[in-house]
């Protein structure tokens, strides 16, 4: 079997995914009861469209923010705050339409020399951004978890938001005196490559979060906690224009499903989980089933195709300004067959 063969045969378990998610999300059951028909579908209509503009507003916010927060972890590079945002938004729209998350690899290797340092340096950014993503979708977890959670359900959001707000204070906190102890327990394990690796950039990471300061990462806590509440309104807006009738916390309730989501292996974008965990988290808090899946439908089509837009053209842009022109598909030819150390 030819190695392009191969890679094609691993997406297929996440098209798979997918598909069930969708199916489960769209396909009629109990009679009809359940599910969505294309009548429905068609009939989708703006209801309040001065809302658009909060939607794109907030949009604009968040991901510049997310761009100005990345930049602060990449500060002590003297990297732009372009290049970050070009690199960031490039890797986003590279994972909506890239399979394996192709995108944030894309960040960590191909785009380390832009980024003027290596791979290792810039994966323990990723670390610590995925790590303050968590930490504040959680956070929207268990606050707007909803009058209809059950009492397991609540001591579940809270036994996980406890997690985040201790492993969030031990890093934040004691990156300073974390290093020895987990130089030691690394010692103890079998002398394994993968082991080896995950070593060195757990402490790199720690390295990372030490240069930044106290000070400094909690105004990256403060930022992530901006940027998820912009997405927040864009959720809400988004109830507005098409006239989702709700409790005033369900959009928020979603942002932490359909975000979180994104952790189960799935097709690029998160097609399907994304869906499914909207609609649950709308029902949950009195949203009509049908209207509350076309919501995710709409929302996350629009989100994929202007994340994937604005990244593409900022690909595009730089890619024109160059001399020596590569395409995307060159650029993943440059990706190393395994991870590297440094």
């Amino acid at each position: 079997m030819s190695p392009n063969a191969r890679k094609l045969l691993k997406t297929i378990p996440g098209f798979l995914i997918s598909g069930f998610f969708l199916w489960y999300t769209f396909w009629p059951r109990d009679g009809g009861k359940k599910g969505i028909s294309i009548a429905q579908i068609r009939g989708l209509r703006i209801v309040e469209p001065a809302w658009i503009l909060g939607l794109v507003a907030f949009g604009i916010v968040s991901y510049t923010l997310r761009s100005v927060r990345w930049h602060r972890m990449m500060r002590s590079t003297g990297v732009t705050l372009l290049a970050c945002a070009r690199i960031l938004m490039t890797s986003l729209a590279a994972n909506n339409i890239l399979p394996f998350r192709i995108g944030d690899i894309m960040r960590t290797f191909t785009y380390a020399p832009d980024l003027r340092t290596t791979p290792s340096v810039v994966l323990s950014t990723l670390l610590l951004e995925k790590l303050l993503d968590i930490f504040v979708l959680v956070s929207f977890f268990t606050a707007f978890l909803g009058p209809t959670a059950s009492p397991h359900q609540r001591t579940i959001s809270h036994g996980l938001l406890g997690l985040s707000i201790i492993g969030l204070g031990v890093l934040l906190l004691g990156a300073r005196t974390l290093e020895a102890p987990l130089r030691r327990l690394f010692l103890r394990l079998p002398e394994k490559p993968i082991l080896l690796k995950l070593e060195h950039w757990i402490v790199l990471a720690l390295e990372c979060i030490r240069n930044i300061g106290l000070a400094g990462s909690l105004v990256l806590l403060v930022e992530s906690i901006i940027i998820w509440s912009c997405e927040g309104l864009q959720f809400v807006s988004f109830a507005h224009i098409i006239g989702l009738k709700s409790g005033p916390a369900g959009p928020w309730q979603a942002v932490a499903y359909a975000n979180l989501s994104y952790l189960i292996p799935s097709s690029p974008g998160g097609i399907g989980p994304f869906e499914l965990a909207t609609k649950t988290a709308l029902v949950r808090h009195g949203a009509d089933p049908a209207q509350a899946t076309l919501y995710g439908l709409a929302l996350h089509a629009w989100m994929l195709v202007t994340i994937t837009a604005v990244g593409g053209a900022m690909f595009l842009a730089h890619r024109i300004r160059q001399t020596a022109r590569r395409s995307l598909l060159k650029e993943i030819e440059t990706l190393p067959s395994q991870l590297p150390d440094s």
